[in-house]
């Protein structure tokens, strides 16, 4: 018998605080059924295994970080668009290193296409129609962009920047200028 209160919904979520806590390569149905306290049986009348779970908390963190990503773009546009943009990402990742782990899940095409990673693309998109790119400069601002904010958040979650005196605030800054001021000066050339 399914015990009272589990829905895919609930385990999807407390999958995700599992992926916080113990990171996302450490979920499993096994260990999620210690957390909810059941039997893992009790599990596989709402989960297929652990693929299935990792994939509904990449759904899940995609969905939480585009809303996050959204909602800090309200109403920008140009450099504070970018900035807002970058920060959503790298305070989701701060405050959320698994689910942030699971957002980089690679999905199946068509499991994808459904997903709030459409919506990441469509905002990046958005940003740099305030820089006047044409393709394919904008695909090559997209990967750029993504590459960056993935690139620094995942070397500063790591501890990557912690031998230094220079605060990685003041790092974050400078790169957020450059990465405007290439923009731009890509839009006029």
């Amino acid at each position: 018998m399914v015990r009272a209160g589990l829905t895919p919904e609930r385990l999807t979520r407390e999958g995700a605080e599992l992926a916080d806590e113990v990171g996302f390569d450490q979920v499993t149905v096994s260990a999620l059924a210690r957390r909810v306290g059941v039997k893992v049986a009790s599990l596989y009348s709402h989960l297929k295994n652990s693929q299935d779970l990792k994939t509904r908390i990449a759904l899940f963190a995609l969905e939480e970080l585009a809303d996050r990503a959204a909602a800090a773009l309200a109403g920008r546009a140009g450099k504070d668009a970018l900035a807002a943009f970058a920060e959503a990402y790298r305070d989701y990742a701060r405050e959320h290193p698994g689910r942030y782990a699971a957002a980089r899940l690679r999905l199946d095409p068509e499991t994808a296409a459904a997903s709030a990673g459409v919506r990441h693309a469509q905002m990046t998109r958005a940003i740099l129609r305030g820089y006047d790119l044409a393709e394919p400069d904008q695909t090559h601002a997209v990967r750029m962009l993504g590459s960056v904010f993935h690139g620094y958040v995942s070397l500063e979650l790591a501890g990557g920047f912690s031998h230094t005196a220079v605060d990685s605030q003041e790092s974050w800054t400078w790169i957020l200028d450059s990465l405007d001021a290439l923009l731009r000066n890509q839009a006029t050339s």
